[in-house]
Formats: C-alpha cells, structure tokens, sequence
C-alpha cells in the first residue's frame, strides 16, 4: 500500500469513528446522577491546584456541548481532507480531556486506540508543518501500527498466562456478559473442549498478530479477521466503538507490512 493511500484511508477512518463517537456522547451527556460531572469530579486528582476549576469550567453543560459540536466539526473536517496542525492538536486535547471525563475511559480500551490514532495524526500534522510530510506520515503510521499490534499481542499473551483462559472456564463466564443475556444451558461454549479450542485459537491469533508485519499478504488476512471478530464484538456485546477505533489502525497495518 502506498504512503498516500494508507494516509487517507488513515483520516478517513479515523475521522469517521470520531463522528460517530462523537454524536454518541452528545446523546448521553448525562446518562444517570452516577455519570454526572459531580460525581465523576470526587476522583480527580489533587494536584495540579488549576486541573479541577478548569474542568468544572468545560463541564458545565454550554461548554461541554460546545466542545463536543467542536470535535464533531473537526472529525468532518479530517474526512474532508481539511484538517490541519492546529485541528490535530484540539483533537488530541479535547480526547484527554474526555478522559477526565469519564474518569479514564467511556467504553475502554477503544478510547485508548482512539487516542493512539489522534497521536499519530498528530506526529503527521507536525512532520507536514515543517516541511516534512512524507517523513511525518510515515512516523505516524508505524507509531498506528505498532500500538495496533501490541493491543493484540498483549491481549493474546495475557490470556496465555491465565489458567482460566487456558482451560477455556473464562470463555463462558466472559460470553456470558453479552447484551442478549448469559448463553443458554445448552450452549456449545459451554462443552469444556470446545470452550478450550476456541479459547486457543483467539489466544494464539492474537498472540501472533505480529506476524503481520511479514508481508502485506498476511497483514490483509489478520486485518479481515480482526474485522470480522471486532464485528462479532459489536453485535454481541454492543461495542460499537471498538469495531470503528481499531479499523481506523488498519492501513497502518498494512502500510507498514513488508511488502
């Protein structure tokens, strides 16, 4: 894939998870007193003394609504192709103040990945305000691609240290949580050899997932079926935001694999 593809296809991407991120939060400002900026406030951190007024300043309800429109504006302009330095930086700001928000992560580690994508576009916004375009581009999709990697990677070996994951008794427990309710009695996932293959397999597909990084060939395949298993999470357990956020790290992937 070359530079300029994968670079667009990048903002594309990237811009559209914001727009749909985006118009989520402006729909569920406040879901419940829990979720409120009162008493989300009660964990911040003490120091710096400046942090908490300057919150409570953007959380009211004008401001926040304001910079929410704001980041919707910017998502669109990044689609269009219009986006610039100073766009980059607003961007990368208004998502750690998000963060604080929602006291780390609104819907986990899909806001991280988020964030990774706006750091990278970041580091291309300022390679291609020095006079660097090609240099900044290419920093940034293998910056994608890397933490793309290691979410899977991490993933993958981590469940290879759990015991529980080996055996394949927390794949039931974990489907279990999905939006249509625990598995029935009957389920397939719940026959013990059954749970344990699957469990190998997605411990093993994830743990491997660097592999990518061979060829170009490869990268596609783990691409589509990381498309397919962020689908299967979406539909299943409703996390819509995860299928966009790591589709949006995919032509990082393949850009950066061997050709």
């Amino acid at each position: 894939m070359e530079l300029l593809v994968a670079a667009r296809a990048f903002e594309l991407l990237l811009g559209w998870s914001l727009t749909l991120q985006t118009l989520e939060s402006l729909r569920v400002i406040c879901m419940d007193r829990i979720s409120c900026w009162p008493v989300q406030r009660q964990e911040l951190p003490r120091r710096p003394a400046v942090l908490t007024p300057l919150l409570d300043a953007l959380m009211q309800p004008g401001p926040y609504r304001a910079m929410l429109v704001l980041r919707l504006i910017l998502a669109l302009m990044l689609i269009s192709g219009g986006l610039g330095l100073s766009g980059a930086v607003l961007l990368f700001l208004i998502a750690v103040v998000l963060l604080f928000r929602w006291r780390g992560a609104f819907n986990g580690g899909s806001d991280f990945m988020t964030l990774v994508g706006l750091s990278g576009l970041l580091l291309a916004q300022t390679g291609q305000a020095l006079g660097h375009a090609e240099t900044g581009w290419t920093t940034c999709l293998w910056y994608v691609a890397l933490q793309t990697i290691s979410s899977y990677f991490v993933s993958g070996w981590v469940k290879l240290l759990r015991p529980e994951w080996r055996s394949g008794a927390a794949l039931p427990i974990f489907l279990d949580s999905g939006v249509y309710g625990p598995l029935p009695p009957d389920s397939l996932f719940r026959r013990p050899r059954v749970a344990r293959a699957v469990s190998w397999i997605f411990t093993l597909w994830e743990g491997c997932f660097v592999l990518a990084l061979l060829d170009q060939r490869i990268a596609l395949a783990y691409c589509a079926s990381a498309l397919a298993f962020h689908f299967l999470v979406y539909w299943y357990f409703g996390l819509n935001r995860f299928f966009w956020a790591w589709l949006a790290s995919f032509p990082a992937v393949i850009y950066c694999a061997l050709p």
